[in-house]
Order: structure tokens, then sequence, then C-alpha cells
């Protein structure tokens, strides 16, 4: 049972310029959720197990907006 003020939030995936990544826009239950698919596609794309470079993360606010967890790049 949900209480009151109480705010699901959702992740995605975000390109360089901070909009929903082209092929991973979708929203995730969790933070490790969402890596997990950035590690997986950029593995599949690129190969070898590096980072994801070009994709960042963001959490959804209780407001609606978005508040960036992991910039591109970092």
């Amino acid at each position: 049972m949900k209480r009151a003020g109480l705010h699901q939030r959702h992740y995605r995936l975000v390109d360089r310029q901070g909009q929903p990544h082209p092929v991973l826009d979708d929203l995730y239950d969790s933070l490790d959720a969402a890596w997990s698919e950035a590690m997986a596609w950029s593995q599949q794309q690129f190969g070898g197990a590096q980072e994801p470079g070009e994709i960042g993360v963001e959490v959804s606010t209780a407001s609606g907006d978005w508040r960036t967890l992991r910039f591109p790049g970092s």
C-alpha cells in the first residue's frame, strides 16, 4: 500500500545532449537496472567491457522533473 506523498522513482538513460537515449529510451525501476541495460547495449555495440561513456542516467522527481545522477562521459 502506497502512502500519500510517496513517489515511485523511475530512471532513464540519456545521450550527451541530456535527451532520452535514441535507442535505450525506456523507464527503469532502479539505477542498477538502467545502468545494466546501458552496459549490455554498449558491450554489444562496441565490444569489450568498457563503461558506456556516451550515456547518462536521470531519475524522476516527485514534481515530475528529471534530475541527473550520472552525466554522460563521467
